[in-house]
């Protein structure tokens, strides 16, 4: 959690600055301005970018925050009440929400990727299927569970998946600018 709580975050952060330098000059490019498919600058000038008025990144700034103090109390062996973990699976549960819709917004709407969005959507998987597996895998009161007990054994299976679901997507959505590069 901690690691992921720093990529996150740092991600995010980047992203803010490379923002706060758009708006301040319009012919700025950004970092992560890689090629067509791969720019950051064509996806922070859509409306799907702003979504509640203010840059998403701020989003992730405040998530990750969370997430990173979390993973330093679970590292010092700081003991969490379970409904902090559902409630954490909760609220990851909703960003992971948000990280698809931006997916497909990416992919469908503004045909583009942004590589920093990317590791937040990579970092938000990941983190869901940890934090779910702490919050609802196999304890005395979930032994019994099989559905429970199944999902957790399954966990990185399910998440190697979706990784794989979203690379082909990816791959097959932008097919004929990556067959030039052949």
């Amino acid at each position: 959690m901690l690691i992921a709580g720093v990529v996150g975050l740092v991600a995010s952060g980047t992203l803010t600055v490379e923002k706060i330098q758009l708006l301040l000059n319009p012919y700025y490019v950004p970092s992560c301005n890689l090629n067509p498919i791969l720019s950051c600058g064509s996806v922070m000038k859509t409306p799907q970018a702003s979504v509640l008025g203010f840059p998403n990144p701020l989003i992730g700034i405040a998530a990750f925050s969370v997430v990173t103090v979390t993973g330093l109390l679970a590292v010092t062996k700081v003991r969490l009440p379970q409904w902090y973990w559902v409630g954490m699976t909760l609220g990851t549960l909703a960003g992971a929400g948000f990280v698809h819709w931006l997916i497909f917004q990416s992919l469908y709407r503004i045909g583009a990727l942004c590589p920093y969005c990317m590791v937040v959507w990579v970092v938000t998987v990941s983190l869901l299927v940890v934090v779910a597996s702490i919050a609802f895998g196999p304890t005395d009161a979930t032994r019994g569970n099989v559905v429970a007990r199944e999902i957790h054994h399954w966990r990185w299976s399910i998440a190697t998946l979706w990784f794989t679901a979203v690379f082909l997507m990816i791959v097959a959505r932008f097919w004929d600018y990556w067959s030039t590069l052949i």
